[in-house]
């Protein structure tokens, strides 16, 4: 096992590659473009970013650590508000005889976020129960 963060994450993603892709081509292709990544230097910013995400969730402090958590209750309050309460509150003037049009939101932001968001969430509970990451 190599001891910079780079060679690791190539050796990681070979044998990833080595149990999803069984085409050695496709395998190939993959190892190919990974190496071409390693070269540019995406790849370190990716480690480097990634350590700064550990740093950051590990801070007491509840303006670094919880953003994201933050940002998560925010885009659930919204859509939750959006399709469930707004439509119960017209619902019950409109029953009580005064028909409100409450401003509709634009979820179009909140739903992307919050689906890029849920998937990160899901690829790391993956990784705790596959026991990739501690």
């Amino acid at each position: 096992m190599a001891f910079d963060p780079i060679s690791s994450i190539v050796q990681v993603v070979g044998t990833v590659l080595d149990k999803v892709l069984p085409d050695p081509k496709a395998k190939a292709e993959a190892i190919q473009k990974l190496t071409e990544l390693q070269q540019s230097g995406d790849l370190a910013i990716i480690a480097g970013q990634n350590d700064i995400n550990k740093v950051e969730a590990a801070n007491p402090n509840l303006f670094v650590a919880g953003w994201r958590p933050f940002v998560g209750w925010v885009c659930g309050a919204a859509l939750a508000f959006q399709l469930v309460v707004a439509p119960v509150i017209m619902w019950g003037y409109q029953i009580g005889g005064h028909p409100v049009a409450l401003p509709a939101m634009q979820t179009e932001l909140l739903t992307t976020l919050l689906i890029g968001m849920l998937g990160l969430g899901g690829m790391r509970t993956v990784e705790k129960l596959q026991g990739v990451s501690k």
